[in-house]
């Protein structure tokens, strides 16, 4: 047991001068003196200088709410009138109707230097059409010297795949508003886009591929079945690009006459009555399938229409909407004569041959 050297201040006389030494180093070993030779297993936090008031935080301005209508409405140099659909609109359909009240613009309410009449916002006829970005001098200066074969081959091995990232889907609405803006976004960081077409739309390629070029002043560099390459041209600059007001809602679809007449033009109501129950009762000549692929179903009923006189083709899954279309799309474009749409069977009547030539122009509308 050690003692305090206090304890220890008396003489030791039979303790020697190393014994004492010794004694003094052990008791300086447990008991050290100066607390800087300490060397605990922590380290000492230095103490800190007391804390001064926090200074208060800046105060965030308050976020203002978003305006309904901007200060300046949008302006658009594009020459062609601005509608929902593009591909699956004519101008000589003409509604009887409107389903919702036409001040109700799909831009927003004054976002847009354009009325709009219930089914398209008119473009603007003041200026040079040459001048825009749809002009003819203007596209073929944006699409530069035609490619060739070896360039066109390695840009659809690029983007004919499946797997491709630049692909937009075109559906049975075709080639809408929105889209175009769409596929100018992809050409920010790719020279094409792919497009892949399903539904109604597909009846005509031909006319998706016409609106495709025309709206966006792009070429089609490959077409195979429903499959598209949309190429934007060897000058193309993304920071020239029109400016394409976007559509907030899809707008309801205007009220047309009906597609199908009670007496089809030509027959008189017991023959139309006869033909409605002979096209029921006979077999379907074709199945489609909702979203299907359909480019090959106007050669097969022209092809029909050469030994029979009523065709059917069974929609059991398209929906009531998609049967109207096709019917529409099939008088304009085999021609003949819708006479019957129920439960999603679509009859149609060649006509006489006498009208062959003028069915086409029977009835120029669309389906409700």
């Amino acid at each position: 047991m050690l003692f305090s050297p206090k304890l220890l201040s008396w003489p030791c006389p039979r303790q020697s001068q190393a014994q004492a030494a010794l004694l003094r180093r052990l008791f300086c070993a447990f008991y050290p003196t100066n607390l800087d030779d300490d060397d605990p297993p922590f380290t000492r936090i230095p103490k800190s200088p007391p804390r001064g008031p926090t200074p208060p935080l800046p105060l965030k301005p308050k976020d203002q709410p978003a305006k309904i209508s901007p200060d300046e409405p949008a302006h658009s140099d594009l020459p062609f009138d601005f509608q929902y659909s593009y591909s699956e609109t004519d101008p000589a359909w003409k509604p009887i109707g409107f389903r919702e009240p036409t001040r109700f613009s799909p831009f927003g309410p004054g976002r847009l230097d354009r009325p709009w009449d219930g089914v398209a916002a008119a473009a603007s006829t003041e200026g040079n059409r040459e001048d825009v970005y749809g002009g003819l001098s203007r596209r073929d200066e944006v699409l530069g010297e035609a490619l060739s074969e070896a360039e066109v081959a390695e840009l659809v091995e690029r983007y004919r795949h499946s797997d491709c990232s630049r692909q937009i889907n075109l559906g049975k609405d075709g080639v809408t508003h929105n889209m175009l803006d769409d596929i100018h976004n992809h050409w920010r960081r790719a020279e094409a886009v792919r497009i892949k077409c399903l539904g109604v739309a597909t009846l005509d390629m031909h006319n998706i591929c016409f609106h495709l070029e025309d709206k966006t002043g792009g070429r089609i560099i490959y077409r195979s079945i429903n499959i598209l390459i949309l190429y934007r041209g060897r000058n193309y600059d993304p920071k020239q690009r029109p400016v394409i007001p976007l559509m907030l809602w899809k707008p309801l679809a205007p009220i047309y006459p009906k597609v199908v007449q009670n007496v089809a033009e030509g027959l008189t109501f017991e023959e139309t009555k006869e033909m409605r129950n002979k096209g029921l009762h006979s077999p379907p000549l074709m199945k489609l399938t909702r979203n299907g692929v359909y480019v090959n179903v106007v050669d097969k009923v022209r092809e029909a229409f050469k030994t029979l006189e009523v065709v059917r083709l069974d929609c059991s899954h398209c929906g009531t909407s998609d049967c109207k279309k096709i019917g529409v799309k099939l008088r304009d474009l085999v021609p003949c004569i819708p006479i019957l749409f129920k439960d999603e069977q679509i009859i149609l009547w060649r006509g006489k041959q006498s009208q062959e030539d003028s069915v086409s122009a029977h009835c120029t509308s669309r389906p409700q």
